[in-house]
């Protein structure tokens, strides 16, 4: 990262450790104060209860921001089996209560195994999904929650890593997991899932954002951090971190910057495109047999 204070109208990302209790909406005002400008926005919501990473884009880099929100994910998160929230985490009320002490190892095992790898997940009621334009948690809070349909997501790793009898409560047993998984996955859902195959109920209590993209907590600073000295991550590094690169002739560079598309490198997905002299020119995506820009960083 670049060091000193931000000037107004600088390009680039901020990697925020969020605290719990502040929405992502909240984050991202901090740092339009911070930085000094209001074009600020964010690459993939974190609930007020989680932690952890939240890219952050500034000025030009807004228009990464869409393209990162596609990227995968990883979570550590805490799993409470025997309970049922109205949110599927522990900001909702309890809805239900049900003994898990009878949850084996092996039982436990088998219904991550089925929640792994491309599945079909029901998003929660209370979410930012939007059903006929407005949101499934207006509706829901509105007494008319929503039926939401079920949507393909992949999750690539479901790991247990600790099951422990849940502090203070009867019969509940709280289980920690990392999580990787694709875009538009919910941690609350697999939670959910979870407890409904082991017939005894879950919801989410814990969790924290690990990773988005190739973006990671040794990557991440507190917002007293920030406070103390912000700095961004510059454009160009933030493209080269997240996305496959490709360096162009000073011919393709300009050919690129006034929109001309480009023969393809046989790069799947969104690709990075740079100068001779290292300035992120575009972002590229190769499509019928031709590179064709999605967003043009570089002056034509």
């Amino acid at each position: 990262m670049s060091a000193g204070p931000i000037t107004t109208g600088r390009d680039g990302l901020v990697i925020v450790d969020k605290p719990g209790g502040m929405t992502s909406h909240d984050v991202v005002a901090r740092i339009r104060r911070l930085a000094g400008t209001k074009k600020v926005g964010h690459a993939g919501t974190l609930d007020p209860m989680a932690t952890g990473v939240l890219v952050v884009g500034v000025e030009k880099a807004t228009r990464l921001l869409g393209y990162l929100a596609l990227t995968e994910k990883q979570y550590d998160a805490t799993i409470r089996l025997g309970q049922s929230s109205s949110t599927d985490d522990a900001e909702g009320e309890i809805t239900d209560v049900a003994p898990a002490t009878h949850v084996t190892a092996e039982m436990l095992a088998e219904a991550v195994r089925e929640l792994t790898g491309e599945i079909q997940q029901v998003p929660p009621s209370v979410s930012a999904i939007k059903v006929d334009g407005q949101r499934a948690y207006r509706l829901t809070r509105a007494g008319a929650a929503p039926d939401l349909k079920a949507r393909p997501v992949t999750v690539y790793e479901f790991t247990i890593t600790a099951i422990r009898p849940a502090a203070d409560q009867g019969g509940q047993i709280d289980v920690d997991a990392t999580v990787r998984c694709s875009s538009g996955t919910y941690i609350r859902a697999l939670a959910r899932d979870l407890g409904t195959r082991l017939g005894t109920g879950g919801h989410l209590t814990r969790l924290r954002r690990t990773r988005v993209g190739g973006y990671g907590l040794p990557d991440a600073r507190t917002l007293d951090e920030l406070s103390e000295r912000f700095e961004v991550m510059p454009l160009a590094d933030a493209a080269a971190a997240a996305f496959p690169r490709r360096d162009l002739s000073a011919d393709e560079a300009r050919r690129l910057a006034h929109g001309i598309r480009l023969p393809v490198a046989g790069n799947p997905g969104p690709t990075a495109a740079f100068a001779p002299d290292g300035t992120l020119v575009a972002l590229l995506e190769e499509q019928a047999g031709q590179a064709r820009p999605l967003v043009v960083f570089a002056a034509s």
